[in-house]
């Protein structure tokens, strides 16, 4: 029996394959008017592409797809056929048909490491989504933390819960944000990873569902399958519109997972920012199907516009009054520096003390200087001065290569993001795994979509984080249309990946 994750209802398929316009517009290569059988087939296999249908998805059975859709049974059986001798459809007498990708599937899913800073005068590197740190107020917080440092030195060192110090400006900070916490509801962590590590270990074992946005991280996608979870995707809603509540309503219901992981505030990749409401229907379709909701607000500080910055979506904990569904991941890495790898957790108390007794199997606790030198900014006004650098950093640097990828790739689609670090690009129909193979030969290192997926989803999409600007965001605009353009001319040297991923 297949161990699909997900059903797909007909009037749901239905609605995605018109927002897409795949059928009627039925165009062949050479202008010609596709049968509608096919114009059907490759409609789904572009939804199954682009993450909105995942993969091992259930299909409606022909009859209903066909009412759905107002054309003959006949017509939907032809393209389930199409699609199964394409790859992309598995069938079984009695259980149904259920997306799927080829066999032997070469795309890529891990994350990009970063290179080493002396790779930087040969290689510009859009990999990570990381800036310099906020100067002077990094070495002012470490100046702080030295001076705070020698009655800790006097201790053991080990704080499986965080300073009390630091806990207490967390706290505090929520507090703020119109969310009540306690210090008891916060445990410090190795950067924001290390508390989505924590979490999984707890709450999502070996062979657990977890439903997540797709696209999503790519490093907390690849630290959960190390983990052995079986990942349920959930299509973000086109543009930057937020999530498709429709799609996570029915699958809490249908996949029941034990957890769920969502990125609300200036998604990573897509830089989304969901609103209010959304947020409420979510807390509460968690609820009802008891599922816990991971929130990863790693992103919520960097606000782009200014005039974005009163009337901000509340934090998703000030949904859940009762703390008994959000789990709230924050980290200094993003809002100040990628170095300063301290995190957190927001909880229910019970579910941080769990949290703080099995830290003892893995690192049982974050550095003592790094987590003064952070409890230094949130005491001062030092984080508001640091995040306020860094704010107008990555708006120039989204500016300039904006204005450069529109340039150099003007048939490249992509929504400016009013936040966030990355710039989420439909690559002109190309292939974007093809695109980042000889951008990297060309001196650009971008990370591909099916990095950001699940099973080789988005790879007509590349990931462009706000990293550089002024001549450096022209020249990588520049080095990107050279590897397009190589791609699409297929020059570029013969692999088994397509240079096209639709037909």
């Amino acid at each position: 029996m297949p161990q699909w994750t997900s059903a797909v209802g007909a009037p749901q398929l239905a609605r995605l394959l018109g927002s897409q316009r795949a059928l009627g517009s039925g165009e062949g290569t050479a202008g010609r008017r596709a049968p509608a059988y096919r114009a059907l087939a490759d409609g789904v296999r572009l939804l199954v592409l682009e993450g909105r249908v995942p993969v091992a998805a259930r299909l409606p059975a022909e009859r209903e797809l066909a009412g759905a859709l107002a054309v003959s049974r006949t017509t939907v059986a032809a393209a389930y056929e199409a699609l199964r001798a394409d790859g992309f459809l598995e069938s079984r007498r009695g259980a149904g048909s259920w997306t799927a990708v080829p066999a032997g599937n070469p795309l890529p899913a891990r994350g990009l490491e970063p290179l080493p800073p002396e790779a930087a005068g040969t290689m510009i590197d859009l990999g990570c989504a990381a800036l310099p740190a906020p100067e002077p107020w990094l070495s002012r917080a470490f100046e702080g933390a030295l001076a705070e440092l020698p009655p800790y030195a006097r201790t053991h060192g080990d704080y499986p819960a965080g300073l009390p110090v630091l806990r207490q400006a967390i706290a505090d900070g929520y507090t703020a944000r119109g969310v009540p916490t306690m210090p008891e509801q916060i445990m410090v962590t190795t950067g924001a990873m290390g508390a989505v590590a924590a979490i999984c270990r707890l709450l999502a074992p070996a062979g657990e569902r977890v439903a997540v946005d797709h696209p999503s991280y790519a490093n907390v996608l690849q630290l959960m399958r190390d983990v052995g979870a079986r990942l349920v995707p959930v299509a973000m809603a086109d543009g930057l519109a937020g999530w498709d509540l429709p799609a996570w309503q029915h699958t809490l219901r249908a996949a029941a997972p034990r957890m769920a992981y969502v990125v609300p505030d200036f998604h990573n990749p897509t830089g989304a920012l969901v609103p209010d409401e959304q947020r409420r229907e979510l807390v509460a379709a968690a609820r009802a199907a008891g599922t816990s909701l991971v929130v990863d607000e790693t992103m919520a500080g960097l606000v782009l516009e200014a005039g974005d910055r009163e009337g901000l979506p509340r934090p998703m904990a000030a949904f859940d009054p009762g703390g008994s569904v959000v789990v709230t991941v924050g980290s200094a890495s993003k809002a100040i520096w990628a170095g300063l790898r301290i995190g957190w957790v927001r909880a229910a108390p019970d579910v941080v003390r769990n949290l703080v007794a099995a830290r003892a199997y893995a690192d049982l606790g974050s550095p003592v200087l790094e987590q003064l030198a952070l409890a230094w900014l949130m005491t001062t006004d030092g984080w508001d001065q640091a995040v306020e650098v860094r704010r107008r950093r990555a708006a120039e640097n989204r500016d300039a290569l904006v204005a450069a990828v529109r340039r150099e790739l003007p048939d490249w689609e992509f929504t400016v993001p009013r936040g966030g670090l990355t710039l989420w690009a439909r690559a002109g129909g190309l292939s974007g795994s093809r695109i980042a193979e000889v951008g990297e030969r060309l001196g650009v290192r971008v990370p591909s979509g099916p990095r950001f997926g699940v099973d080789g989803a988005f790879e007509g999409y590349v990931r462009l984080p706000f990293t550089v600007g002024g001549a450096v965001a022209a020249e990588a605009a520049s080095r990107l249309a050279a590897a397009a353009d190589l791609v699409a001319s297929g020059a570029a040297g013969e692999r088994d990946m397509p240079r096209t991923f639709v037909a």
